[in-house]
């Protein structure tokens, strides 16, 4: 199937879905031979309620177990559809940690990826060798280390801003890695949880989880402040050792014009 186009073509309906999901069972949201992904099951079961194929495009791929709470994607669909109860008919055959939040008609003009503005993220963190609660295992990591808020703020500040982010990032072959980084800081909330929220135009591969990994190496004290700045002059990709897991990053939000999502 080709992918679809900037513009539905005459004769459909351009929907805008948005999902939430636990992305723990999952590697990732794209499709891959012999593995389960979001992508999959949601086209999967958008396939078989309209009886034809479908593929969706996505505001932000995200990794294997990484989650979402506001993530976004567009499909075009014959306009003799009907709409009537198709998040509910949605739900009903997708497994509960894949939820259908809403379904909207919207303009030609808007696209899941390329209308976006500006991508959210948070990341969750339980230091100290505490405890994680069972109840949410699977959206914390936890850190053996004790973390002072105050250098992982230092630190994070240092990377905002637009950057060449090749440091941080995997490769990709064709991909720019200049990315625009407009929030990096954290809070420890009242439950002892620090919590790092970032926002940016777009992020590159394994992004996140890298500039988290680095912050807390300053966090910990295993380096100073100019290490993040050196990294990122010098280009030179940090080890994957430094890399923090999936389980604590979370896609929250996604950003668009408002002329792209009126209809």
């Amino acid at each position: 199937m080709t992918e679809p186009t900037l513009y539905p073509e005459s004769g459909f309906l351009r929907l805008r879905i948005d999902l939430s999901y636990d992305g723990t069972n999952y590697s990732g949201w794209a499709k891959q031979p012999d593995r389960r992904t979001v992508q999959e099951e949601f086209e999967n079961a958008l396939s078989t309620i309209l009886q034809s194929p479908v593929e969706t495009i996505v505001a932000g791929r995200t990794d294997a177990g990484v989650h979402a709470t506001g993530q976004v994607i567009h499909v075009d669909v014959a306009e003799s559809t009907s709409l009537d109860d198709l998040a509910f008919k949605l739900n009903r055959m997708l497994d509960e940690d894949i939820r259908i939040n809403n379904v909207a008609v919207v303009t030609g003009a808007f696209h899941a990826r390329f209308s976006a503005t500006r991508r959210y993220y948070t990341y969750k963190i339980m230091d100290g060798n505490k405890a994680v609660p069972p109840i949410n295992r699977f959206d914390i990591t936890p850190w053996y280390r004790t973390l002072d808020v105050d250098l992982l703020n230092a630190a994070s500040a240092l990377l905002v801003g637009e950057h060449d982010f090749a440091a941080y990032c995997k490769f990709r072959e064709g991909s720019t890695t200049i990315r625009n980084l407009v929030r990096f800081d954290w809070v420890r909330n009242s439950e002892g949880i620090l919590v790092a929220e970032l926002a940016a135009d777009s992020f590159c591969y394994s992004m996140v989880r890298n500039l988290v990994g680095a912050a807390v190496c300053v966090a910990e004290g295993r380096f100073g402040p100019d290490w993040i700045q050196a990294t990122l002059e010098n280009k030179e990709r940090i080890s994957d050792s430094l890399v923090f897991p999936s389980r604590g990053l979370t896609l929250t939000q996604v950003d668009y014009p408002k002329e792209t999502i009126d209809k």
